[in-house]
């Protein structure tokens, strides 16, 4: 069920706690944060934390991604689909119950929750295919009743109908976080999650922004297919390997790189199979290299040179592709934390201000980071 925010005779307050959560395309955790917000401002930063995925779930998620890679279009979703969406539901339940007990915060302290969902799917419009369809599972009234809250959720759907790239959503968030901090000058934030993804935020607010290009994502399929592990620790296979320059600059030859933004990418729309004659470490090299050079090419490309770049999301964590990325570009490169930020909640916080922006009308995408023709509000709302 879902329904306005007026419908469900709730006034919009002032000021709203709002519990966001965030599942990323690594399939790790389900990351959790409070917010007070008018959906313009950042009023106050309350507890954030992370409820790592149960493997059961993660396989049900996977096969989802499986399904959804081969549904035709026109046809009724992948049994697959409902499946994961009742199960990621469940475990966002589970994180909130443990999240809250651990923090101290109670349920009846909240007014609103936004939940992003597990995407697996993305095709954005294209020259060659007008029409986009964007698939983020999570049964959002199983969560609303759950938790007794209206939870707001589907947040890329009606960009994409209206001709948008669904992505990326957190640069109105980038650019509240922004003047919370007081950063003068053009500002750039740069998430390092399954794709990377860059915001420009101008002086007077303007924002820029679009999908880098693979990140961590082609890095963990690697990883994932030729050891037990799930990512490259610490950077620790390609500070051992060589980078192949040849397959980089073959990467770095994908129309992608050539098209104007704003654009977007799902995490499979590059393979790992030109790396695949290389030893573990030297493709590890070779796909954090070509992360960090997507970087760099997506910097030059903004409207305006940014006096900083401040980097969020998992990526930041690893000193290699830092350290890569800091190599390829003019400007300062910082850590969230840097600048006072909290680099693994910023997703989570950022879906908790957008289902804000949801309840009040505010605009989510613009045509500087989506493409769509003019600013517009986005996402539904779960009654509880």
């Amino acid at each position: 069920m879902t329904a306005s925010y007026r419908a469900l005779a709730m006034a919009v307050k002032a000021a709203m706690k709002v519990l966001g959560f965030m599942t990323g395309t690594s399939l790790d955790a389900v990351d959790m944060a409070v917010l007070d917000t008018d959906g313009e401002a950042i009023l106050a930063f309350g507890p954030a934390g992370e409820r790592k995925l149960d493997p059961a779930v993660r396989a049900l998620v996977e096969a989802a991604i499986v399904a959804g890679r081969s549904w035709p279009w026109g046809a009724p979703p992948p049994a697959e689909f409902e499946i994961a969406a009742t199960a990621i539901a469940d475990q966002h339940l589970l994180a909130a119950g443990e999240f809250l007990a651990e923090s101290g915060v109670s349920l009846t302290e909240m007014d609103l929750v936004g939940v992003h969902g597990q995407t697996v799917l993305h095709e954005p419009p294209l020259p060659t295919r007008p029409a986009g369809r964007t698939v983020q599972l999570i049964d959002a009234g199983r969560v609303a009743r759950g938790l007794g809250l209206p939870v707001a959720y589907d947040f890329r759907t009606a960009d994409v109908s209206a001709g948008g790239q669904g992505a990326p959503l957190a640069p109105i968030y980038h650019r509240a976080l922004v003047r919370w901090s007081g950063l003068d000058g053009p500002v750039a934030v740069l998430n390092l999650g399954g794709v990377g993804n860059v915001t420009l935020v101008t002086p007077s607010g303007e924002l820029e922004a679009w999908d880098t290009g693979p990140a961590n994502g082609m890095i963990d399929l690697w990883v994932q297919a030729h050891s037990g592990a799930r990512c490259d620790v610490d950077g620790a296979l390609a500070r051992a390997g060589r980078v192949d320059e040849a397959i980089v600059a073959a990467y770095l030859d994908h129309p992608y790189f050539r098209a104007r933004g704003p654009k977007s990418l799902d995490r499979f729309d590059f393979s790992i199979e030109p790396v695949s004659g290389l030893t573990l470490a030297d493709g590890a090299a070779t796909l954090t290299a070509f992360a960090a050079s997507a970087v760099a090419l997506a910097l030059r490309g903004l409207g305006v040179a940014p006096s900083r770049l401040i980097v969020c999301g998992g990526g930041r964590r690893n000193p290699v592709l830092m350290r890569a990325i800091a190599a390829r570009v003019p400007m300062p490169v910082v850590t969230a934390e840097a600048v006072g930020w909290r680099g693994d909640a910023i997703e989570a916080e950022a879906f908790a201000y957008l289902a804000a922006r949801n309840v009040t009308g505010l605009p989510i995408s613009f045509p500087g980071t989506t493409g769509v023709p003019v600013a517009m509000t986005g996402g539904r709302l779960a009654a509880p």
